[in-house]
């Protein structure tokens, strides 16, 4: 999985692109990155180079645990966002 350089698009593999990925949802924030950052770079299926172990985040028993995944993180950021944009100013100085 990897994001197309504007970060509109989502390759998930060869066979699957997800487009039109709204910008705010870059905007819902987990330390340094977003939501959607995050999880593309924990569900990686990746080898550890020492013990040949292989992490692979996806489940045989439901082959669309991680699109489901990837579909409700970015619906939690848009709402998130909304919200926060929907508070009222607390006069603080930034």
């Amino acid at each position: 999985m990897k994001l197309s350089k504007d970060k509109t698009s989502l390759i998930y593999n060869q066979f699957l692109t997800l487009s039109g990925i709204p910008p705010e949802t870059y905007e819902y924030r987990l330390g340094n990155r977003s939501a959607l950052e995050w999880v593309i770079d924990q569900y990686q299926v990746s080898t550890d180079k020492r013990s040949g172990i292989t992490n692979d985040p996806n489940r045989e028993d439901d082959r669309e645990y991680i699109l489901r995944l990837i579909g409700q993180v970015i619906t939690v950021s848009l709402e998130t966002v909304k919200i926060v944009r929907s508070l009222p100013n607390l006069g603080l100085p930034e």
